[in-house]
């Protein structure tokens, strides 16, 4: 991990928070590799114990989006999740980034209060 180009922007994070340090990476690798993101920038949670990541989809240069990693081994609260957002300042959306140990990720999306679906 130590040798990875991520790894200079995560470290402080990933010594901070080792037991989400896994997920962490994975997600942000995922969205600056991957999903190739523009803007991306870390955010420290420290109620939740972990590190987010606040960024911009490729060809959507105004929607910032936020994304909090979790393992799928991990239980997730309501509190939990209302600390994310109140340390994200209160988004209308977080992105529940939740990895497993194959490497694979599923991406939910979370709203803030009750918004109906659209038809």
């Amino acid at each position: 991990m130590e040798r990875h180009p991520s790894y200079q922007a995560l470290s402080p994070l990933l010594q901070k928070y080792p037991r989400s340090a896994g997920c962490f990476f994975q997600t942000y690798n995922d969205v600056v590799y991957a999903q190739r993101w523009t803007d991306v920038e870390v955010v420290d949670l420290g109620t939740c114990q972990r590190g987010a990541i606040k960024g911009r989809k490729r060809g959507d240069a105004e929607t910032v989006l936020h994304v909090v990693p979790c393992t799928l081994a991990e239980t997730v609260s309501f509190a939990w999740l209302k600390a994310a957002f109140e340390l994200l300042s209160n988004p209308p959306e977080i992105f529940l980034a939740i990895t497993s140990q194959d490497a694979s990720i599923v991406y939910y999306k979370i709203s803030l209060g009750i918004v109906k679906p659209p038809v």
